[in-house]
Order: C-alpha cells, then structure tokens, then sequence
C-alpha cells in the first residue's frame, strides 16, 4: 500500500460531505431553505440521509416518516433510495407536486 491508500481510507471515513435544500412545504415546516451536512461512510444513499435527519426527532420525524410522500432528486435529477451521495452532491427534498 502506498500514500495514496492511506489517503483514500482517510477520506473514506470522513464521511461524504453535501448541500440538501428543502423546498415548498418542507422549506416552513422544517424551518430551513438549506443546509450542509456531513454523512458517516465512504457511500451514504438517500435512504441514508433520510434516516440521519429522521433521528432529529421532532418535526423532522413528522415530516420525513417512511409514510410520508417525499420526492429527492440528486443534482436535479430525481433520485430513488439506493442513489449513493458523493461529496459536493446536491440533494432537493420535496413535497409531491400536484397541479389543477
């Protein structure tokens, strides 16, 4: 192993750092238009993410319960639970858009 691999596992365990926006509902009901977090691993998914801002409890659990129908779309392309995050990813939650 040179440099380079101890490096890499370095960076492996800092975690993968990246911008999450909130929008329409979730903007007031949370409280924030955006944020930067840090997620523990080499690769967090989606599902990752929601479940870290789930353990906020509160209004964060309310919000983004299982059960409740929240869109993610990974730089603006949207997103299933299994898209792994990368560092400098930007990552929307949203509401279900319906029109009429």
């Amino acid at each position: 192993m040179d440099n380079s691999d101890v490096f890499k596992g370095l960076a492996s365990q800092a975690g993968v750092t990246i911008s999450v926006l909130y929008l329409a509902r979730l903007r007031e009901v949370l409280g924030t238009d955006r944020e930067e977090l840090t997620l523990p691993g080499a690769a967090p998914t989606v599902a990752a993410l929601r479940a870290f801002l789930l353990e906020r409890g509160g209004v964060w659990s309310k919000e983004l319960a299982p059960d409740r129908p929240v869109r993610v779309a990974v730089n603006q392309d949207m997103a299933r639970s299994d898209t792994v995050l990368r560092t400098g990813d930007e990552i929307a939650l949203f509401p279900p858009v319906t029109g009429g």
